[in-house]
């Protein structure tokens, strides 16, 4: 029997509301999603207290990447922390 295990499979889940605790104004936490995923952006430049140029933090940007001067690809320098739910 061949098991496998994806990455999906062993990061937790989180509801937005979880999510939308994490927004930097409460918490030292800064976490955005993006196709499902959660990433922890706490720790780039770019998105001190909560906010990147016109996005907040605590949110699911995947509708907002369009309006956006960069790609998708721009998560992959993140580690996806949890799965949105």
């Amino acid at each position: 029997m061949l098991i496998i295990i994806t990455l999906d499979s062993i990061l937790p889940n989180y509801t937005k509301a979880q999510l939308a605790l994490r927004n930097g104004q409460d918490r030292p936490e800064i976490w955005v999603a993006y196709q499902g995923k959660i990433y922890d952006m706490s720790h780039s430049r770019l998105w001190k207290n909560g906010k990147h140029y016109e996005h907040w933090a605590g949110q699911d940007l995947s509708d907002e990447l369009k309006d956006a001067p960069h790609t998708s690809q721009v998560f992959e320098k993140y580690q996806a922390i949890g799965i949105l739910i």
